[in-house]
């Protein structure tokens, strides 16, 4: 994250949350991203991006596993992207952990595909064979507005546990970020309802969020569900 950027954050957290006792120490915050369940689209394979498609039945179900298996952990807080089939899956965990409704947060929205939304692989490549899609919202600016607001969540919840409920292009920038080259590999498919566990560590990292490995992660994305690159083709290619 830039300075200039890092530093509005952290100013205007500073004037909002409730004053407290700030010492040299530094603030580690743990967060875990989980992809929001299936959907229609994602069972189709449609490129969803920022349109607003809802969990399916078989994504509520994936959402309650998901809660399951992150009951073995202590959270302070569950947040979500605004979009409903992240709030929901944010919403079904925090229900189960006994927390609040998730607090949205819209630079944890999905990264927009622009004119391709809706469409699915096939149509894309008819349509735009030379992949110049018109209003595709590039890798680095998805990256600099969910590092900001991943920022924001960590001082806003600091030395907390915080679930993030965002999706597949989200967390595959995020962990290609903290760990160049990891999620364009099968190892990282991230599935639907699968945990992406972080420690963000602002003195001893310069503000960067560092992977974390919680053995949850592997459990959350083993086999069985579909990934989000066979979903989303788009994201081979740019």
């Amino acid at each position: 994250m830039p300075r200039r950027v890092r530093d509005e954050v952290l100013r205007r957290v500073w004037d909002e949350v409730p004053r407290r006792v700030w010492d040299d120490r530094a603030v580690t915050t743990l967060l875990y991203l989980v992809r929001h369940g299936e959907t229609d689209w994602n069972a189709e394979r449609r490129i969803q991006g920022s349109t607003d498609i809802p969990l399916n039945d078989t994504g509520r179900r994936q959402a309650r596993s998901t809660a399951t298996l992150l009951d073995r952990r202590r959270f302070d807080a569950v947040v979500a992207s605004p979009l409903s089939r992240a709030f929901e899956t944010g919403s079904i965990i925090a229900d189960h952990l006994g927390l609040a409704a998730p607090a949205t947060y819209a630079g944890l929205a999905e990264r927009s595909y622009g004119e391709a939304e809706g469409l699915t692989d096939d149509e894309v490549r008819e349509r735009y064979p030379h992949d110049d899609i018109p209003g595709r919202e590039s890798r680095s600016a998805l990256l600099d507005r969910v590092t900001e607001t991943l920022a924001e969540i960590a001082i806003r919840y600091d030395a907390g546990s915080v679930v993030v409920a965002t999706h597949g292009a989200v967390i595959r920038s995020i962990v290609n970020a903290a760990a160049p080259g990891t999620a364009d590999r099968h190892s990282t498919p991230i599935r639907n309802g699968s945990v992406h566990s972080f420690r963000w560590d602002p003195e001893r990292f310069h503000a960067e969020l560092v992977r974390f490995d919680d053995p949850i992660d592997g459990v959350s994305d083993g086999p069985g569900r579909y990934a989000f690159e066979y979903q989303n083709p788009l994201e081979r290619r740019g």
